[in-house]
């Protein structure tokens, strides 16, 4: 089946919802989602979005801090953009229906994390990322220009590869001019054919094997990206969250968020020792990058599987009302947060890499716009400061739907692109090749990709990982299409990309540390 749009969005997070409610005054919208729509990233944001909203003079402490943290490496002019544009893209979210927590005055009830030297982090208890997509969400639902596909996957692309022509990675022609999507109630696969499309598939941290991201966090926008020869940047930078519960079995692991730590809590070594002290100033409120590392450190040194962290001291009724989900899930297990420690381990949460975009999320590939944690405006740099991913997304989405309008009554539908091609398959062999795959490459990135690397873990991945993708790539050409095949390629693909980036990265900064460098 061929189905034509205005605009395609592939992914249903803040970056997409957002770009399709502004663009659908424009014409013909279709959000792709390959699980649920409420299934994002996004959903699972527990801390809040960052944004200076009353304190004018707040903005330049907002950008250095936000450059501070990305370790000389952010685009300079993105983060510009970002902070000063983040109060007229917050009231549209509050005029979306998003409702952040406020004070008995009225005023929004602001909150701080690492990093930050302010409080201007709008929160809805610990579970802001899903009232932000409840809100966009409902919006989406009620608007007559949008179409909503959930279970739908993109498989690719479509670029002039698919009429025939020959494309090398140097070329600055190159077209998209829609995708190949997989519908999983049918297992067909049909041509959606659009004058622009967005991507906005999120984040690819489930290729490590402890991560708070939900499993359909795959790398698959930037990987098929990359397939179609368009750019990709900074993908060595992987953020990893410095406090996930420790409770193995947990998939993904739960989030103690941030937020926790700015509300007063300290992290402890088995000892009870307050520690962050020996490796920042700020303590317990120092960058992620800072934090993790030195839990992981703390971890080796000492044998144990985890931290603490310590919330003990703290008042318990105004915490529970801070963080209910937190408080919630800490009871379930038994753990009594007035007299006990929550323990805490660090897990992969962030890509600070992906798509590169120009500052209006335009990407390498002509009509082919990306945002959210799929793309790499250059924000973040060598390391994402709290709360600013949320943010990011929802200012990159408004510069690229005021884009997209202006350009879209000048581009036509492509006509004449093959269906997708899949003689001399069969029907998939037993499901154990691609689960041992993915069991394999999660092992690789956790064991040598992960927050301490070394030049000898970097290529025992590659030359591990290596197997895996040929392996993957036979299978993928003998059978028939499947989600859980394609999400492993793209996976691959993505963890490929992260190991020659850190190769090439010859010096240590922010996210990225390697022993053998300095």
């Amino acid at each position: 089946m061929t189905k034509e749009y205005d605009f395609l969005v592939i992914g249903s997070g803040l970056a997409g919802l957002s770009y399709a409610l502004r663009v659908a005054e424009h014409g013909k919208v279709c959000v792709v989602s390959k699980s649920r729509i409420d299934e994002t990233n996004t959903a699972m944001a527990q801390g809040g979005i960052a944004g200076v909203l009353y304190d004018k003079s707040d903005l330049e402490k907002h950008i250095q801090d936000t450059l501070d943290c990305g370790v000389g490496l952010c685009n300079k002019e993105t983060v510009k953009i970002v902070v000063t544009e983040a109060k007229k893209q917050l009231e549209q979210l509050i005029a979306w229906g998003a409702e952040f927590d406020k004070t008995p005055e009225g005023a929004f009830d602001l909150a701080r994390e690492g990093g930050h030297s302010a409080h201007r982090i709008l929160h809805h208890k610990d579970s802001s990322g899903w009232e932000i997509e409840r809100a966009l969400i409902a919006q989406a639902r009620n608007h007559p220009n949008i179409e909503i596909l959930e279970n739908y996957f993109a498989l690719e692309i479509i670029t002039q590869h698919h009429l025939g022509e020959f494309i090398n990675r140097q070329h600055d022609d190159i077209e998209c001019y829609g995708a190949f999507v997989f519908d999983e109630s049918t297992s067909e696969i049909h041509k959606f054919l659009a004058k622009i499309t967005f991507m906005a598939t999120g984040g690819a941290c489930n290729i490590y094997q402890t991560t708070t991201n939900p499993e359909i966090a795959t790398g698959d926008g930037v990987a098929m990206v990359y397939r179609a020869k368009g750019t990709v940047a900074d993908m060595e930078f992987v953020q990893f969250h410095p406090t996930s519960l420790y409770n193995p079995g947990d998939k993904p692991s739960f989030l103690i968020s941030e937020a926790v730590r700015g509300f007063g809590a300290i992290l402890r070594d088995a000892n009870g020792v307050s520690f962050m002290e020996k490796y920042d100033k700020r303590g317990s409120l120092a960058p992620r990058d800072i934090v993790a590392r030195a839990i992981d450190k703390e971890m080796k040194n000492q044998g144990i599987d985890h931290v603490y962290l310590d919330c003990s001291h703290l008042d318990y009724d105004s915490f529970e009302e801070h963080f209910p989900k937190i408080s919630q899930k800490c009871k379930s297990l038994g753990i009594d947060l007035t007299n006990e420690w929550i323990p805490v381990v660090p897990a992969a949460h962030f890509l600070c890499g992906g798509i590169k975009v120009d500052k209006f999320g335009r990407s390498s590939i002509n009509n082919l716009y990306a945002g959210g944690e799929a793309a790499c405006t250059g924000l973040h740099g060598a390391n994402r400061l709290a709360s600013n991913s949320l943010l990011e997304a929802v200012v990159f989405s408004a510069r690229s739907s005021d884009d997209s309008i202006k350009r879209i009554d000048k581009i036509e539908i492509k006509q004449g692109i093959p269906d997708w091609n899949d003689e001399g398959t069969t029907y998939p062999e037993e499901m154990v090749l691609i689960t041992q795959n993915w069991k394999e490459m999660q092992q690789i990135m956790s064991y040598y990709v992960g927050i301490v690397r070394s030049d000898l873990r970097l290529k025992r991945a590659l030359y591990r990982l290596d197997i895996i993708y040929r392996e993957t790539e036979d299978l993928y050409k003998r059978t028939t299409v499947s989600r859980p095949l394609c999400e492993l390629r793209n996976a691959i693909n993505v963890a490929y990309l992260i190991i020659k980036w850190a190769e090439a990265r010859r010096k240590n900064v922010g996210l990225h540390y390697n022993i053998d460098q300095v």
